[in-house]
C-alpha cells in the first residue's frame, strides 16, 4: 500500500551489512510505535477526535442546508409571498447542481482530501449565507432592469443564486467529504464511526427551534448574516484538525499501528505496509457490479422523501394549525429519536447483515412517512415523529457504511459521488411534484403517499443485495 507516510517519511536510509538486519527492523518499528504514541495520547484513536470534529461540521450543515430549509421556506413566504413551487424550485435547481456535480466532487475528493475541500466548501458556504442576507438590498438596485428579464422578481433571483452557491459549497465541503474521511479511518468500527459522524445531521435537527426564534427575532436576512460569519469564523481551526487518511499519521484504520514488512532491494530495507483483506474498488468496477446498482435505487428510492420532507415538513403542520415553533418541536422530537436509533443501528450493523437492518429501518420510515401523509391530528404528528425518527435515524449511516464494507476506501468518494448523480436528478423532481401537488389540490396526501410507497420498495430491494467479489 505504499511507503509510510506522515511523520514517518522520509524514512532515514540505513547502510546495511551482514548481522544488522534485525537492528534495522527494530529502529523502523521504533519510529513506528513512536508516531503511534503521538496520536493514541491519552489512549484515544485520533480517528475519534476526526469523527467528533465531521459530527460538529455536519451539525452546522444540518442546520442551515438541510434540517433548516422547511423553517426558511415558510419565513421566505410570509415575507415576500412567493409560492411553494416557486421556493422548492431553488432546491431543485440545486440538485441539478449537484447531479452535474456530484461525481466531480467525489473525484476531487479522493485526489486532493478532505482537508482542502472543507475550506473551498465552507467558505463558501459562509459567503453564500452573508449573500442571502442582502437579496433585499440586493434586489433594490434594479440590476436586471436593464436586460430582457426585467419582469422577474429580483429578490428571488438573489435567493436562487444566494442558496446554489450555499448549495454547491455544501456539496464541495459537506457531508461527502467529512464521510468520505471517517471512511478512511475505520474498517471494523465503520459503521458505528460513521453514525456517530452523522449524528451532526440530527444534531442540526435539535436546533431548528433556535433558527426558528432567530428568524423570528431578527428576520430572515439577520438570521442568514449571523450563520455565515460563524461559518467563516470556524472554519480554518476546524480545517488545521483535519487529516485525511490514517497513514498520515503513522497508523491503519481503527486505531492499529501500521504493521511493516520488510523486503531486501539493492538499496537496502524499504518499509512498507501490510495489504489486509479489504477490497478496494474503482469506480469503473464498482458500477459493473449489481450490488452497486441495487444500493443506488434502494437508497433513491428512501431519499427523495426524506429531502422533500425537509423542505415540506414544517409547512404541512403549519397549515394544520400549528405554530411556526410548534411544528419545529415535531422536527426536534424526531431527531431526539433518530439519535440513539442512529448509534444502535451503527453499532449493531458492524456485527449483524447490514442489508437486513437498513430493510428494517427503511420499513420503519416509510410507515411514517404514510401517517403524516393520512393525518393530520397533533397526536399523528408525533406518531409520525416516533416513526421516521426510528427508520431514518437507523438508515441513514447504514447505506453510506455498506459502500465502505463493499468497495473499499481506494474511490469511496467517487462511488458515493456517482451513486448521487441518479439521487440527486431524482431530488430535483422530488420538492417541485409536492409544491405542486399542493399548489394544485391544497393538500400533501398524493406526493407524501408515493414517497412512502418507494420507500417501501427500497426496502424490498435491499434484501436482494450481495456483496461484490473483487476479480
Amino acid at each position: 500500500m505504499g511507503v509510510v507516510s506522515g511523520s514517518l517519511t522520509p524514512m532515514r536510509q540505513r547502510a546495511t551489512r551482514p548481522g544488522t538486519e534485525s537492528e534495522t527492523n527494530s529502529g523502523l518499528r521504533a519510529e513506528v510505535l513512536n508516531a503511534g504514541r503521538k496520536v493514541m495520547s491519552g489512549g484515544v484513536f485520533y480517528g475519534w477526535w476526526l469523527v467528533g470534529l465531521a459530527a460538529f461540521m455536519l451539525t452546522l450543515m444540518s442546520l442551515t442546508v438541510f434540517q433548516g430549509l422547511g423553517t426558511m421556506l415558510v419565513a421566505l413566504e410570509r415575507q415576500y409571498g412567493w409560492s411553494r413551487t416557486a421556493l422548492s424550485g431553488a432546491f431543485s435547481l440545486a440538485r441539478v447542481e449537484g447531479a452535474i456535480l456530484g461525481p466531480i466532487e467525489g473525484v476531487l475528493v479522493d485526489r486532493i482530501g478532505t482537508r482542502r475541500m472543507v475550506l473551498i466548501g465552507y467558505t463558501m458556504m459562509g459567503l453564500g449565507f452573508i449573500w442571502l442576507s442582502q437579496i433585499d438590498f440586493l434586489g433594490s438596485l434594479g440590476l436586471l432592469s436593464s436586460l430582457p428579464f426585467e419582469f422577474l422578481d429580483e429578490r428571488l433571483v438573489h435567493f436562487y443564486a444566494s442558496y446554489m452557491f450555499i448549495s454547491l459549497g455544501s456539496g464541495l465541503g459537506g457531508w461527502l467529504a467529512l464521510i468520505a474521511m471517517v471512511n478512511n479511518w475505520f474498517n471494523r468500527q465503520r459503521s458505528f464511526a460513521m453514525a456517530s459522524a452523522m449524528s451532526g445531521i440530527h444534531l442540526g435537527g435539535l436546533l431548528v427551534p433556535v433558527l426558528g426564534l432567530a428568524i423570528e427575532r431578527f428576520e430572515l436576512n439577520g438570521a442568514a448574516m449571523g450563520i455565515g460569519i460563524f461559518l467563516l469564523l470556524i472554519v480554518g481551526p476546524s480545517v488545521k484538525a483535519i487529516r485525511n487518511r490514517p497513514e498520515d499519521m503513522g497508523l491503519q484504520p481503527d486505531g492499529h499501528r501500521s504493521p511493516m514488512q520488510y523486503d531486501r532491494t539493492v538499496d537496502g530495507q524499504r518499509a512498507s505496509h501490510v495489504e489486509d483483506d479489504e477490497p478496494d474498488f474503482t469506480a469503473i468496477q464498482a458500477l459493473k457490479t449489481p450490488a452497486f446498482w441495487i444500493l443506488t435505487i434502494a437508497q433513491v428510492a428512501s431519499s427523495v422523501a426524506i429531502v422533500t420532507l425537509a423542505l415540506h415538513l414544517v409547512p404541512k403542520l403549519t397549515d394544520t394549525g400549528m405554530s411556526l415553533s410548534g411544528a419545529g418541536v415535531v422536527v426536534l422530537t424526531y431527531t431526539i429519536v433518530a439519535l440513539p436509533s442512529q448509534f444502535v443501528s451503527g453499532y449493531f450493523a458492524d456485527r449483524l447483515p447490514k442489508t437486513l437492518m437498513i430493510a428494517f429501518f427503511m420499513f420503519i420510515q416509510g410507515i411514517g412517512i404514510l401517517v403524516v401523509a393520512l393525518f393530520d391530528s397533533v397526536l399523528m404528528a408525533y406518531v409520525f415523529a416516533l416513526m421516521y425518527g426510528v427508520g431514518f435515524g437507523g438508515r441513514s449511516p447504514l447505506t453510506t457504511a455498506i459502500r465502505g464494507e463493499y468497495f473499499g476506501r481506494k474511490a469511496f468518494a467517487t462511488i458515493m459521488g456517482v451513486s448521487q448523480l441518479p439521487m440527486n436528478i431524482a431530488m430535483i423532481f422530488a420538492p417541485l411534484f409536492a409544491g405542486y401537488m399542493f399548489d394544485t389540490t391544497g393538500s400533501y396526501i398524493v406526493p407524501f403517499t408515493t414517497f412512502a410507497a418507494l420507500t417501501f420498495m427500497g426496502a424490498v430491494m435491499m434484501l436482494f443485495v450481495r456483496k461484490p467479489k473483487q476479480g
